[in-house]
């Protein structure tokens, strides 16, 4: 009996002993997690130093710089295409491959494989990155600045949390966070894709698809799983391109810092499949009017018509359905503004790049808040305000990025006041682009809308089996008749789909105009455009097709015409 007595509080001592001991591990934990995370949070730096540019060392993890445009050979069949060509090299590799069970052509991007170590020291990392080191270096110029920044501050952070790896998988580990925070995560590698004009996200557990300039829509390996990663991605193109998108502001329609347009929906709500974006792909440099002569685009005798009638001050548009290159025909036909004129662009998003010292480009703006009765919000600029400010900046030369409203009305207005001006538009046809005019919202009268020399038509279409994009007319405005009952025009420019060549029609209403407006003979002005046609065809024949060099030619030629003759072998 006394046993028993003894033995009931041993083992009520040895229960207590040992919640004790429990007790005892727990908190020395959870002062050693506290410990750890003081020491993280010591390590941010209160005042980041800079790197300056002449404290720059060669970094370890270095991105080739390509050479050229990468060279995709033709194929007669697509189920033969197996390509491969770098993207971000040495990591990062596209493929692109007929795919034998879903019988269509695959773009796969090709990334350096992490294994199931590497995968949580780079979530480590990333999470010490968005907690301790200033991101603001992204707005250097200076990729060897970016590059040795960003690996100095993962070397320490790596150091604080005891990390080590080995040479191959710290670069691999490098690519991922560069990727990530410089870049636009997943999307990075497309947007280094010279042949890539348009990249689709249409939502979640949906592949990506891009728009190739050699084999069109094709879909990529790139594929968001869920609402918040799609989310967070969307507001990081918005913060990319200084705009907000929000619950409140579903819709962002802004431009990237390498001048890329996005076009973005925020939430379920508007997009069933989560949130979307589309983002359309330009040049770093326009390409030059001899650029599209080599594409096969336009004639060398289609341009000089359309320099002839810059030169002389008259106004035409540039029209065409989606993805037909309006904007890139109209930045190419800019090169023949006069050097001296003062040149006013207004657009919704910067598209435009001129080699234009007096140019003064304008963007619209949106406001803030809710709208008022007249459906405008606080602070907002439109097409609308911009161009009637326009044409009190005493422009030569006005060009609008898109018409799409109330704002062709003081655009005519423009134009039948003497300012040349230039636009691009939806429409299939100069019939089409009138009767778009004369209807609501825009509601024009045919007299106003006289005041346009021309229409140039662009199309997207095939040319033996393959994509192209044509200047598929260039039409003459003769008479545009009221309340919708036609329009007459004369075809100047014309391209034949069968023999795929452009016809040049002599009997031009525009020259004839010139002619009177100016003093000079029709004779005259025929032989002007013919030298001209013969200096564009020389270039082309020389291959002299940079941006700045033709664009210096060009100027040149306003100056001293005979010495650019002279210079090219042409009388």
């Amino acid at each position: 009996m006394v046993e028993t007595n003894y033995i009931v509080p041993m083992v009520v001592a040895a229960v207590i002993a040992f919640l004790i001991i429990i007790y005892v591990i727990i908190a020395l934990i959870r002062g050693k997690k506290k410990v750890e995370k003081k020491e993280i949070k010591e390590f941010q730096p209160k005042t980041p130093n800079p790197i300056k540019s002449e404290d720059i060392e060669k970094p370890l993890f270095q991105i080739e710089k390509q050479q050229g445009i990468p060279e995709i050979p033709d194929f007669k069949d697509s189920s033969e295409i197996n390509i491969r060509y770098p993207l971000i090299p040495p990591y990062c590799f596209a493929h692109i491959y007929w795919d034998q069970n879903e019988t269509e052509l695959v773009y796969k991007i090709e990334e350096p494989e992490l294994n199931q170590e590497e995968k949580k020291i780079l979530k480590l990392l990333e999470s010490g990155i968005r907690e301790l080191i200033n991101l603001s270096f992204i707005n250097v110029k200076n990729p060897d600045t970016i590059l040795l920044y960003l690996e100095k501050n993962v070397r320490v952070l790596m150091t604080e949390l005891s990390i080590e790896v080995t040479k191959s998988s710290f670069l691999k580990l490098i690519y991922y966070i560069y990727r990530d925070f410089v870049g636009l995560n997943e999307l990075e590698p497309l947007m280094n894709d010279y042949y890539i004009e348009d990249v689709e996200c249409n939502g979640i557990k949906s592949p990506v698809y891009i728009v190739h300039r050699k084999f069109r829509n094709i879909r990529t390996s790139l594929n968001y799983d869920n609402i918040p990663q799609l989310a967070s991605f969307v507001e990081k193109l918005a913060q990319k391109s200084g705009k907000h998108v929000s619950y409140a502001e579903p819709l962002l329609d802004s431009s990237l810092p390498d001048g890329s347009r996005v076009n973005a929906t925020y939430t379920q709500d508007i997009t069933s499949k989560g949130p979307s974006f589309t983002i359309r792909k330009f040049t770093k440099e326009p390409w030059s009017p001899i650029q599209l002569m080599e594409k096969g685009t336009v004639s060398a005798e289609a341009l000089a018509y359309i320099w002839m009638l810059i030169e002389h001050e008259r106004s035409f548009m540039v029209i065409g359905g989606t993805g037909s290159g309006k904007t890139s025909f109209l930045n190419c036909i800019a090169f023949f503004l006069p050097p001296q004129d003062r040149i006013v662009s207004i657009e919704d998003t910067r598209e435009l790049a001129l080699e234009h010292e007096n140019w003064l480009p304008s963007v619209a703006r949106a406001g803030v808040g809710l709208s008022n009765l007249a459906g405008e919000r606080y602070g907002e600029v439109s097409l609308f305000d911009l161009l009637k400010e326009a044409f009190r900046q005493r422009p030569d030369y006005i060009i609008v990025g898109e018409i799409r409203g109330k704002e062709a009305f003081v655009l005519m207005q423009g134009i039948s006041s003497g300012h040349p001006s230039y636009g691009t538009m939806h429409a299939e046809s100069a019939e089409t682009m009138v009767r778009r005019l004369q209807t609501p919202p825009i509601s024009l009268s045919g007299s106003l809308i006289e005041g346009l020399s021309a229409v140039c038509v662009m199309k997207q279409t095939m040319v033996k089996g393959k994509p192209a994009r044509k200047l598929s007319s260039v039409d003459e405005l003769l008479e545009v008749k009221e309340n919708l009952a036609g329009v007459r025009t004369n075809n100047v420019i014309k391209w034949d789909p069968r023999t795929n060549k452009f016809h040049f029609n002599s009997k031009s209403k525009a020259i004839y105009d010139i002619s009177i407006q100016f003093g000079k003979n029709t004779g005259e002005l025929l032989t002007e455009l013919k030298r001209r046609t013969i200096l564009l065809d020389t270039l082309y024949k020389k291959k002299i097709a940079g941006f700045k060099e033709v664009q210096k030619i060009i100027h040149k030629y306003y100056k001293d015409p005979e010495s650019v003759l002279r210079k090219f072998g042409i009388k």
